[in-house]
């Protein structure tokens, strides 16, 4: 649980990937994730273009992301996100309530990076599908894809780290 003045509080964070540049999209789940009050965002890659930085600019939480394989003018991205958030190369890790995050695009390790044990919960993209599992001790999180180009369907996650409890949102 994360800290706020002494106070023990759950942590919610938005889960999003694959945006590939579909700004309507884009701004749906930013609405989402303030409506909800998330404190951080992750982005699992494919953001696309740094045009995209305007609409994640609204977001009243944080948000780190990793790239992915069709992301473009990666130094452009990285210096149009850095009033947003921070975008890292292949994998970021990171511990939020005591819990141990590992962030990547492409899932080509997923199973011995499952089967490791080291990280609590795993969030993936690239496959544009949804996937809220646990494998062992670990939730495995792929939020499908934020653009919604491919499957017609647009969704994210928010993730409660107190419960642990993830839920997949269809954006309309």
């Amino acid at each position: 649980m994360a800290s706020a003045g002494g106070i023990l509080r759950a942590m919610k964070i938005g889960i999003i990937s694959d945006t590939h540049e579909n700004m309507p999209r884009i701004r749906q789940a930013v609405e989402l994730f303030n409506r909800e009050q998330v404190e951080l965002v992750l982005h699992g890659g494919d953001i696309i273009s740094p045009i995209t930085a305007k609409e994640f600019s609204a977001l009243n939480a944080p948000l780190i992301g990793v790239f992915g394989n069709n992301d473009g003018d990666k130094l452009l991205l990285t210096q149009r996100f850095e009033e947003i958030g921070r975008l890292h190369k292949k994998k970021y890790e990171g511990t939020w309530d005591g819990k141990k995050f590992l962030l990547i695009h492409e899932p080509d390790m997923l199973e011995a990076l499952v089967e490791s044990g080291v990280y609590d919960v795993i969030i993936y993209g690239h496959t544009h599908r949804p996937e809220i599992t646990r494998k062992g001790p670990t939730l495995v999180i792929n939020p499908g894809e934020g653009g919604g180009w491919i499957t017609g369907k647009c969704t994210v996650v928010l993730l409660d780290t107190e419960t642990m409890k993830a839920e997949l949102v269809e954006l309309n």
